[in-house]
C-alpha cells in the first residue's frame, strides 16, 4: 500500500515539471523567433522576392545640422578703464559700429588730474637733477667736491628717471600721450579708446554712473573671426573635413541662406554624443551677431558607403527596417539605421559585429516578409 501511493504521488510532481519545463521552452522559442520567419520555395516565388547582396558606392549625401553663431575669446573685448571714474558721455548703441583709436566714451575725474601734476612736477624735478649730476660731476673730477656728493646726486636722478617712467605708462593707459602733456593742457576728463575695429555687443553702464578698474563698459566684437558652432552627431562628424562648403541661414530668416566653409572639426565627443565644427562665412553679414540660432546644411559628394536598393529598406514604427535572408529559407528582421539616399540606393550605418557585404538580404517585396511576419506574431 505504501508503495502505490509513493508512485502515484511521485507521477504528478513529474508531469507537472514536465508541463512547465515545455511551457518555459515554447515561450523561449516564440521570443527567439519573434524576428524571424520561413517561407517555402512557393511562397517565396509566389511573393516575387528578390535576394541580393549589399555593396560599396561614392554616394552624394546631405547633412542638416544646427548651432549659433560664435566668436572666439579673441575676438571679443571686455573695455575697462584702468583709473575707474565718472562716466560723462558715451553716444553708443548695441550694434553701433567702431573704429579702431576711436572714442568710445568720455570719462571724468580728480584722480587724472593729480596724475598729470605728478608727472609734471616729476618732470621739472628730472630737468634739475640732470642739471645737478653734469654738476657734481665736474667738481668731483676736478677734485672740487667730494665724489660722494656725485654719487648722492646720481643715485637720485636714477630714482627719479624710474618715477618719471612708471607715471608716463600709467598715462599711457588711460590715452594721454606724456610727450604732449604740458600745464597749459592738464585736463580733469580722458577719452576711452577703441582697441579694435568692430560694434560694440554690449553696454554695461550709463552716463553719470562711477566704474571701478575691474568695471566692463563695454563689450566690443571684432567681425573679421566671426564664425559658425555646428552641433553634428557622432555618427556624421567623420564626414566633415576642412574646406567641406555648407549654406546657414538664421531662425528668422530660412529664406536667405549664407555660404560658409569648415575651418576646423573637434577631435571630442560629447556626453550627448555630438561633436562641433567651426565655420567661416565666404561674406560676412553684419546683421549676424553672436549666439544667434542657425540652421545648415552641408552637401558632401563622393562618400564611400554601404548601400542597398531602396526598396530593401523598410520602415515600421518609426524605426527602418531590413531582412537578413539565411539558410533553408529563413529570414531575420534587423533595425537599421541609414544615410544618404541617390540613384535608388541608400546607404545602411555600420552595426558591431555585422559585415554588411557578407550578408544576403531581401531587396524586393521585404513589405510582404513584414506582413508574413506580423500575422504570425499575432497568431
Amino acid at each position: 500500500m505504501k508503495k502505490i501511493v509513493f508512485v502515484f504521488i511521485i507521477f504528478p510532481i513529474i508531469f507537472s515539471c514536465k508541463s512547465k519545463e515545455t511551457k518555459e521552452v515554447v515561450a523561449e522559442k516564440k521570443t527567439v523567433n519573434e524576428n524571424w520567419v520561413v517561407l517555402t520555395n512557393e511562397q517565396i516565388k509566389n511573393a516575387d522576392i528578390v535576394i541580393g547582396t549589399p555593396e560599396t558606392k561614392n554616394i552624394h549625401t546631405s547633412i542638416t545640422v544646427s548651432g549659433h553663431v560664435d566668436v572666439p575669446p579673441q575676438s571679443l573685448i571686455s573695455i575697462s578703464f584702468p583709473m575707474g571714474g565718472y562716466l560723462k558721455r558715451f553716444d553708443l548703441l548695441l550694434g553701433t559700429s567702431v573704429k579702431k583709436g576711436e572714442a568710445l566714451a568720455v570719462m571724468e575725474d580728480q584722480s587724472y588730474i593729480q596724475l598729470q601734476q605728478d608727472y609734471l612736477t616729476a618732470k621739472t624735478r628730472m630737468e634739475y637733477l640732470s642739471a645737478d649730476v653734469q654738476r657734481q660731476k665736474e667738481l668731483s673730477e676736478n677734485e672740487a667736491a667730494s665724489k660722494k656728493n656725485y654719487q648722492l646726486v646720481l643715485s637720485e636722478f636714477k630714482t627719479q628717471q624710474v618715477l618719471m617712467k612708471a607715471l608716463e605708462e600709467k598715462l599711457l593707459m588711460i590715452g594721454i600721450r606724456p610727450e604732449k602733456l604740458s600745464v597749459n593742457n592738464i585736463s580733469r576728463t580722458v577719452n576711452l579708446i577703441s582697441p579694435i575695429t568692430g560694434y560694440v555687443s554690449k553696454i554695461n553702464v550709463n552716463v553719470g554712473k562711477y566704474v571701478n578698474p575691474a568695471d566692463v563698459l563695454f563689450e566690443l566684437v571684432n567681425p573679421s573671426d566671426i564664425h559658425v558652432a555646428m552641433t553634428v552627431f557622432e555618427k556624421d562628424i567623420d564626414l566633415f573635413k576642412k574646406g567641406v562648403k555648407g549654406k546657414v541661414a538664421l531662425a528668422d530668416k530660412p529664406d536667405k541662406p549664407l555660404d560658409v566653409e569648415v575651418i576646423l572639426v573637434t577631435k571630442n565627443i560629447n556626453e550627448n554624443r555630438t561633436g562641433t565644427i567651426h565655420c567661416h562665412f565666404e561674406n560676412m553679414n553684419t546683421n549676424v551677431l553672436p549666439g544667434m540660432f542657425l540652421t545648415g546644411t552641408f552637401e558632401l559628394s563622393n562618400i564611400s558607403a554601404t548601400v542597398v536598393p531602396e526598396d530593401a529598406v523598410l520602415r515600421y514604427a518609426g524605426k527602418q527596417y531590413i531582412f537578413i535572408a539565411n539558410a533553408n529559407n529563413q529570414f531575420e528582421l534587423k533595425e537599421i539605421e541609414t544615410g544618404g539616399k541617390e540613384k535608388g540606393f541608400i546607404e545602411i550605418k555600420p552595426q558591431p559585429n555585422v559585415d554588411w557585404l557578407q550578408q544576403k538580404v531581401v531587396v524586393k517585396n521585404a513589405y510582404a516578409l513584414l506582413g508574413k511576419l506580423k500575422n504570425k506574431i499575432t497568431d
